[in-house]
């Protein structure tokens, strides 16, 4: 009989057994998030270099800077019935795979056609990685802690926005600008690209060290090593009733399918929804326009490019801090109310920039921001940034991980990642154009599509603090 110490270790999360051990392991899945804010901000700091060297328009700019995302929107769709069937490490290593193909493929790409094609191989691994991070870490995880681990992916992904800008902005000093020459005698901005295989290699070795999640084995009948890794996450008490109880929620007489979805009266579950009202809102907010064309934007308002970049490291440096707020009191105060304290406040601040905006002299098409505009404005956006930062950006991606039964839950979870990253498309590549006739009304889009999203907390969302995903119903 091992000492009482040992079982209590165990069984309250200490050491390898708990604690350290789900935090290790949660950490390394959550580098798929960072392959996503990577891969989504690298653009930022080379879009000017990009559209002077192919010479692209407003349209073509920016389905340069969005098809990644429809890549990611096609990954994320995908990588539910592959974890299904493959595993969820199995489907990390693809995405850093493909991650790595697209960093030399844009890196190295002779045409803006090639970029595109290379930028959507990448967001196809993205996607996949953004979806199986929060499904794995919410199957692994005990539910005591699980808010704070599934936070993990968003800090991850702010995370990989920040050195993603950091090292744009580095690449981009070092050479003189963007679109000078540097290392070999190729252009900054390509190198902004290559070192995006980083990550990638990083991502896919420590991938290696983790085991597959305890809830795939199980449904696949492998409960005797299912059995192993729950032992070592949540300690040896009740192992065998908690099995059984994983094992009666994930039984199946056909194989997974988007099918799972439904609810037994044939029509798609509530749950499902629910889902893709989260995921459409946390982009609709508007939050990817500050860090994929943040640089474009200040520059249009009077800062030089230098400026830009490090309002942008600033903006990148805030959205980790209050992501930080978000881990430490998310299984505290629970989803809903951050949820609804983000949304009145991205409501405020996006109407005060669309203020700003609309009422500051238009120069040469661009409003011109004199006096206190430019502070206030600054201010404001940073103020999005942390009340984003805070709510939106790390609860929505635990609720998401939280919300589905066993049964639907790589399927529901790919879908709403799916949604979100063709939502965050449509963002993208309209802003250009809305820039071009009126900040004030893009801004005004996003701090409408906020308010709305507090009603749509209020009525539709469901906490999930403490409770155990096998209580979850559809």
């Amino acid at each position: 009989m091992r000492p009482a110490a040992n079982q209590e270790a165990s069984s309250n999360g200490d050491g390898e057994q708990g604690g350290l051990g789900v935090v290790r392991i949660a950490s390394v899945a959550a580098l798929g998030g960072l392959l996503f804010g990577y891969d989504s901000a690298v653009i930022n700091g080379a879009v000017s270099a990009v559209q002077s060297h192919f010479q692209a328009d407003a349209t073509s700019l920016g389905f340069a800077v969005a098809s990644a995302l429809l890549g990611a929107a096609a990954g994320a769709l995908l990588a539910g019935r592959l974890a299904d069937r493959m595993g969820r490490l199995a489907v990390m290593r693809i995405a850093a795979v493909l991650f790595l193909v697209s960093a030399i493929g844009t890196g190295f790409a002779p045409s803006l056609s090639v970029l595109v094609l290379f930028r959507i191989v990448g967001g196809f691994g993205v996607g996949m990685a953004a979806v199986i991070s929060p499904a794995y870490i919410a199957e692994i995880a005990p539910s005591r802690v699980r808010g704070r681990l599934g936070a993990l992916q968003q800090l991850a992904i702010v995370s990989g926005i920040f050195i993603s800008l950091l090292v744009d902005f580095i690449i981009a000093e070092m050479a003189g600008g963007s679109g000078e020459p540097f290392w070999f005698g190729l252009e900054a901005w390509r190198w902004m690209f290559l070192a995006m295989a980083v990550p990638a290699i990083l991502y896919g070795a420590l991938s290696l060290s983790i085991p597959e999640s305890p809830r795939f084995l199980i449904a696949k009948h492998r409960v005797s090593e299912a059995k192993a890794i729950l032992t070592k996450l949540v300690g040896a008490a009740n192992i065998d009733a908690k099995v059984e109880r994983i094992r009666e929620t994930m039984e199946r007489e056909k194989a997974p399918s988007w099918r799972d979805l439904k609810s037994p009266n044939g029509r798609i579950a509530r749950v499902v929804w629910i889902g893709l009202g989260l995921a459409v809102f946390q982009q609709f907010i508007g939050i990817n326009v500050i860090f994929y064309y943040s640089n474009v934007l200040w520059v249009a308002v009077g800062f030089d490019e230098s400026q830009a970049f490090v309002i942008t490291i600033i903006s990148a440096t805030i959205n980790i801090v209050t992501t930080l707020i978000a881990i430490a009191t998310i299984d505290r105060f629970g989803r809903k109310p951050l949820l609804i304290i983000g949304s009145i406040a991205m409501t405020v601040t996006l109407t005060t920039m669309s203020v700003i905006f609309g009422t500051a002299p238009v120069v040469n098409g661009s409003p011109v921001l004199e006096g206190a505009q430019g502070p206030m404005a600054l201010i404001a956006a940073n103020l999005f940034v942390v009340a984003f930062g805070m709510s939106w950006g790390p609860v929505v991606w635990v609720l998401l991980s939280e919300m589905f039964p066993n049964r639907m839950r790589a399927a529901g979870l790919s879908l709403a990642t799916g949604a979100l990253w063709v939502s965050n498309w449509i963002i993208t590549i309209t802003f250009p154009g809305l820039k071009d006739l009126s900040l004030a009304l893009a801004y005004g889009f996003y701090a409408l599509c906020a308010l709305l999203s507090l009603f749509f907390v209020v009525k539709f969302i469901e906490e999930t603090k403490g409770k155990e995903l096998e209580d979850v119903q559809g």
